[in-house]
């Protein structure tokens, strides 16, 4: 997607309630300036987005077929459909993965949509129920938790609906499908464009749009601005991380400390034997320097043989996808500060057996 465009509101917010389905749109945009975005030349497709209702705490989307075919997830992936098909009849409805396991649903089940965001019972549209036509396979996205309709059928549910309850005699769901169900507004829309370079070109364009208030935002650098927002966490964790290491490598340096007096002997002998202190020193530091290579690698090898292991059921249980790939160079060299951490810890015990490794094994200690 080149441009997500909604009301005028935040980046980010823009972002979180069109992609995430997290939050809510400050406005809608009219159905007449959608169309002329559409129609810019260089637009290559469109898909609107009509967001609003829920369905037993699970947002409904109103969109077109399309939305099917665009999707695309984890490098590319398109969406699969687990049984069923994309909706056809103006009550079918398509379900995420995670929407038919926790309700329970299947092909042909019936299903109340309700106005509004909520898990409540409350302002129910139940006099045109859904029928669930096909669900999708499970992508660890927010699809998976969505409830896909299409827009006539959100126009359909919501006749008679205007002042946001129903108001005067109802119209049945056989009455609506003979009429022309035209959508007169949408909470988003998702741009692709015909070229990249037209990208800035057609935001200015939305962004100075003179009939109704829009914003159009660039995905990848509205998630950079997320990101920046919740850099702080992770800072937080590299702070931890940190923080471990050099508890570690306090540790071992205090063994290697108290392991000097078990081996005073050892060190004396080897010095008697025609060894000089660098030996005695470089020995000590090859120590260090092992344990923490070898910490390092079987830590590696634990993290690979858990994310192999674990990896299926938090996808499954959580829709949280962990790629497993080689360590990128940024990884690598901190894996290589952990080992120079490790040389660094034994320098102290090193340099006290340098300096005393003769004349303190060969002291008699009462």
């Amino acid at each position: 997607t080149d441009l997500i465009v909604g009301a005028r509101s935040g980046p980010i917010q823009l972002l979180l309630y069109s992609v995430f389905r997290i939050g809510n749109a400050t406005a809608n945009i009219s159905w007449e300036s959608y169309e002329r975005i559409a129609a810019d030349p260089s637009v290559a497709w469109t898909v609107p987005l009509s967001l609003g209702d829920s369905h037993r705490g699970f947002r409904v989307l109103g969109t077109t077929t399309e939305y099917f075919e665009r999707y695309q997830y984890r490098g590319g992936q398109q969406l699969r459909f687990a049984d069923g098909q994309p909706f056809d009849d103006l009550y079918d409805a398509v379900i995420g993965a995670d929407v038919a396991r926790d309700l329970g649903y299947q092909l042909g089940d019936s299903m109340v949509v309700g106005h509004g965001i909520g898990a409540g019972d409350f302002s129910k549209h139940d006099d045109k129920p859904f029928r669930v036509a096909g669900i999708l396979a499970k992508t660890g996205t927010p699809v998976d938790r969505t409830v896909h309709v299409s827009l006539e059928g959100i126009e359909a549910i919501h006749i008679g609906w205007e002042t946001g309850a129903p108001t005067g005699a109802q119209v049945t769901a056989d009455q609506t499908r003979a009429m022309e169900l035209q959508p007169k507004a949408i909470t988003a829309a998702l741009i692709g464009l015909k070229s990249k370079f037209a990208t800035f070109r057609l935001q200015r364009k939305i962004n100075e749009y003179r009939v109704e208030p829009l914003l159009a935002v660039i995905p990848g650098v509205a998630l950079y601005e997320l990101w920046d927002l919740i850099g702080m966490a992770e800072k937080a964790l590299g702070a931890i991380s940190l923080m471990v290491v050099v508890t570690a490598m306090l540790g071992m340096a205090t063994t290697i400390f108290a392991s000097l007096n078990e081996r005073r002997r050892e060190m004396a002998i080897l010095r008697a034997l025609g060894a000089p202190s660098r030996t005695v020193f470089g020995l000590l530091l090859i120590e260090s320097a092992l344990l923490s290579l070898v910490g390092a690698v079987a830590g590696t090898v634990l993290l690979y043989l858990g994310l192999f292991g674990l990896r299926p059921v938090i996808d499954d249980i959580y829709g949280i996808y962990l790629p497993i790939g080689l360590p990128n160079p940024r990884e690598w060299w901190m894996l290589a500060a952990v080992a120079g951490a490790g040389l660094l810890a034994g320098l102290p015990p090193a340099l006290r057996a340098y300096r005393l490794s003769l004349a303190d094994g060969m002291t008699v200690r009462l």
